[in-house]
């Protein structure tokens, strides 16, 4: 070995080690945000690699991967994972403090002291209640449903759709689902506190995936129970059935509400009524403009903006 080599190469940073001295080098909050983006970019790979197959063999409406919107909807899936836990943890800060002033005392504890096994299943039920009736609330109050149509302007239904939501809508409906949790104590806006909510999340974020899945797959009786992707479907259908099958988890929340529906197949066609620009500049700034001005930015995009590709023409 030439003289010194050796030296050279044990002092040399390693490959694993350059992106934590680059990270170490920046300030918290952009260190914290490029993990998070390199984090869900992992999921998203591992995600693409479990739905893309069984969407290809198992379809219920073939299509390509690159298909019209995909685009936007990759934007969606970073924004909609990253700025919602932002806006919600100071409001759920402050909704736990006031449940342990306004709640008796020693009541927050009794309730965590319940076993593990039965503190999920109250609190995967209390959540889908609470997201049922923020999710219901979304299509009846017209001001919320501007942000929610976005959800409901895909016209084809995959996996990567859960995403497609703005930002303020994400936050209504998981905050529906949260504050009951933390009002209750089966949850803890601190680090060191209950990880129920972080599991909730976790569930509720994959099955989010899978009911949104192009799959053709039912279930039988257990459709009854959990959500499946054709319980949901019908959800995104484009008119008759939008109004129904509000729940994420349990379908049962849908009967005790008298908003259920699931017949033996799958919807027609999908999409929403609502005008919606294209662009994802154009959907997140729709929520905020008058249907007027959101008429004119739809002519303008189909005027201007034929020519290009469809990656270029969403973003």
């Amino acid at each position: 070995m030439v003289p010194g080599a050796e030296n050279r190469v044990r002092n040399f940073p390693s490959l694993r080690d350059r992106p934590m001295t680059l990270l170490s080098n920046l300030p918290p909050q952009i260190a914290s945000f490029v993990v998070d983006v390199f984090r869900l970019a992992f999921w998203l790979v591992l995600l693409i690699a479990i739905f893309a197959p069984l969407e290809r063999l198992f379809a219920q409406r073939p299509s390509k991967f690159l298909r019209p919107q995909i685009g936007n909807d990759l934007a969606y899936y970073f924004l909609s994972s990253l700025v919602p836990g932002a806006l919600m943890s100071v409001p759920l800060a402050v909704v736990a403090k006031l449940a342990q002033k306004l709640l008796p005392a020693g009541f927050h504890d009794s309730v965590r002291g319940l076993p593990l096994w039965l503190g999920i299943s109250a609190g995967l039920i209390i959540a889908d209640i609470g997201s049922y009736w923020g999710h219901r609330l979304s299509h009846e109050i017209r001001f919320l449903w501007r942000f929610h149509a976005i959800h409901h302007s895909a016209e084809h239904i995959d996996f990567l759709v859960n995403g497609r939501a703005h930002p303020i809508d994400m936050v209504v409906t998981r905050m529906s689902g949260l504050v009951p949790l933390y009002i209750l104590g089966l949850g803890s806006a601190g680090l060191a506190g209950s990880m129920l909510p972080i599991v909730i999340t976790l569930i509720g974020t994959f099955l989010g995936f899978f009911l949104h899945a192009n799959v053709r797959w039912r279930f039988g009786p257990l459709e009854w129970l959990v959500a499946t992707p054709a319980f949901h479907h019908w959800h995104h259908s484009r008119a008759d059935h939008i109004d129904h099958n509000y729940a994420a988890t349990f379908p049962w929340v849908d009967r005790m509400f008298g908003t259920f529906y699931l017949p033996g197949h799958f919807p027609a066609d999908y999409g929403s009524q609502t005008p919606m620009p294209t662009t994802l500049t154009g959907q997140l700034l729709s929520p905020m403009e008058s249907p007027v001005v959101v008429a004119l930015r739809i002519k303008k995009e189909s005027e201007g903006l034929q020519a290009r590709g469809p990656l270029c023409r969403e973003l």
